[in-house]
């Protein structure tokens, strides 16, 4: 690995690292934070933040002000790319496809399943680099806005035991049955909506055996969010969850639209959910 950024903020260390990804067959970077108790040498918990369409490893870090809440906790937060990139890797005139548009999918289909393997990238390769790397205690969350917001929903579900905690601002919660998701789950995974539904929370919640994990989900969706109507769809994760009993705190904030102020607006309260299940768990 090779670090290519560092700064000094709340005490810790906000940094970008570049690695050659064996799952991914490009080189890519990811952020990391890591707060004062870590620079010490404490073993501390993992957040993991994964972002939206057309979004780097930059956006949360740059934009979000976790840092503070992050360093006040002992949270180390991981925030990955959103897709490969770089020459030879597929990509797509649209931004809600291709290079900035992984939708955290192991894609199936021709030309993206040569790299676009966003789930095994931050499920599993990620989190063994972190853990072999940085002071981690082996405790994880993970957290997302809009697409990213669904990129944690899915990874948490479909991985149960292996997070303690799971949030997410605006996140695209059935993309079987909104634009955004049906145009990148047919394009990366083909036209078969039966494969569609296992990287749809709403479908993975409703298909839940009864004794499965069920993470209390925290969701937050500002009302004046351009995308709602047609992408979100919140109602949707509300039912599913309601129909299920599976733990759903739903706050939806009026005036609040869908930029990294509604993210910052609240990222703290974020922050302490997790780091108090992290804590727990620890």
């Amino acid at each position: 690995m090779q670090r290519v950024e560092q700064h000094a903020s709340f005490g810790g260390s906000q940094e970008v690292w570049q690695f050659a990804s064996p799952v991914l067959g490009c080189d890519t970077r990811f952020a990391v934070y890591l707060p004062p108790a870590a620079l010490r040498g404490q073993a501390c918990p993992v957040l993991y933040w994964l972002s939206g369409l057309t979004c780097t490893e930059q956006n949360f870090i740059t934009k979000a002000g976790f840092q503070q809440h992050a360093a006040q906790h002992g949270l180390i937060v991981v925030a990955p790319d959103t897709s490969p990139r770089g020459e030879g890797v597929a990509n797509d005139p649209g931004y809600d496809l291709g290079q900035g548009a992984g939708f955290y999918v192991n894609a199936t289909q021709a030309p993206w399943a040569a790299h676009y393997r966003m789930q095994d990238h931050v499920a599993v390769e990620l989190p063994a680099l972190v853990d072999q790397h940085f002071p981690a205690n082996g405790q994880r969350g993970i957290s997302g806005h809009s697409m990213g917001g669904h990129g944690a929903l899915i990874t948490a579900l479909r991985h149960p035991g292996r997070y303690r905690s799971v949030s997410a601002f605006s996140p695209i919660v059935a993309p079987s049955q909104v634009p955004w998701g049906q145009k990148a789950l047919g394009a990366y995974l083909g036209s078969d909506p039966a494969a569609w539904a296992e990287w749809d929370a709403v479908a993975l919640i409703t298909s839940l055996p009864a004794g499965a994990e069920r993470l209390p989900l925290l969701v937050d969706q500002g009302e004046a969010d351009e995308f709602l109507a047609g992408q979100l769809r919140p109602e949707l994760l509300a039912e599913a969850c309601e129909r299920t009993g599976h733990p759903l705190t739903l706050r939806r904030h009026a005036g609040y639209d869908h930029s990294y102020y509604f993210i910052a607006s609240f990222i703290g309260e974020h922050i302490a959910h997790h780091a108090q299940a992290l804590q727990t768990a620890s």
